[in-house]
């Protein structure tokens, strides 16, 4: 799964990064080493006006933890942090959004938790948890997808989940699950609603093994009213 991540850049760098517009639902929430569900975060998606065949891309901000349209409550959101790629086109709570609402997270790197073995004998060990990110510095474009859900006084909310898939190389000995990632490349058809949400999903893998780096970080990062980048630095050997 994906429960924590970091996100930094600025919004010149989130118009650069997605040739995007900000959007009017666009608000700087500054730098987030430590983005947890519920909270608010940049997020890209691309807009269909209803005089026009063409689509805009706009960078908004978002509450993490997709609330459906048809909900009643939006605490129901805090358990739809992540979608399952493999079962996310039949889902009731994720399908619509699938088919024409995508979108991609911006990410610097994303969190897992490692649960060590126990010896025989001993207590459970704490989980400890990892970093990881792009090799080559440039961030992470996470496959996300967004809904519009109506308040009982009348005002939209505009929230997002993360799809996950399974994990491969070093990150599946972290954890058997991952955020999928949207090459640069497919940012377009990924984003497109247009397209169907199947023929881009089946495009998409998990990331290959080498692909990311990753390091233990300090368990400062499990609470979060933690923040900063020192939650990113890698862990000393005491």
């Amino acid at each position: 799964m994906c429960g924590r991540y970091a996100t930094s850049r600025t919004s010149s760098d989130l118009e650069r990064d997605f040739e995007a517009n900000l959007g009017d639902l666009y608000a700087d929430t500054g730098e987030d080493y430590n983005a947890a569900p519920t909270k608010p975060e940049p997020l890209v998606l691309a807009r269909r006006d209803e005089d026009a065949a063409a689509t805009r891309r706009e960078v908004v901000t978002a509450r993490w933890g997709l609330i459906p349209s048809w909900a009643k409550d939006p605490s129901i959101g805090n358990k739809l942090i992540n979608a399952r790629s493999e079962t996310v086109a039949e889902k009731p709570s994720f399908r619509k959004a699938f088919a024409r609402r995508r979108a991609l997270v911006p990410a610097d790197g994303f969190y897992e938790w490692y649960q060590p073995q126990p010896r025989e004998g001993e207590a459970k060990p704490r989980k400890q948890p990892f970093y990881l990110t792009g090799k080559d510095g440039q961030g992470l474009a996470l496959a996300g997808l967004y809904e519009f859900w109506k308040d009982p006084e009348g005002q939209w909310v505009l929230s997002y989940t993360i799809l996950t898939t399974s994990a491969e190389g070093d990150d599946g000995r972290i954890h058997d699950r991952a955020p999928l990632l949207v090459p640069a490349d497919l940012h377009e058809a990924w984003l497109d609603p247009g397209q169907e949400g199947g023929e881009v999903l089946g495009e998409l893998a998990p990331a290959t093994p080498g692909a990311l780096e990753l390091w233990p970080v300090s368990t400062a990062v499990n609470n979060v009213r933690n923040n900063g980048p020192e939650l990113i630095q890698p862990l000393r050997a005491e």
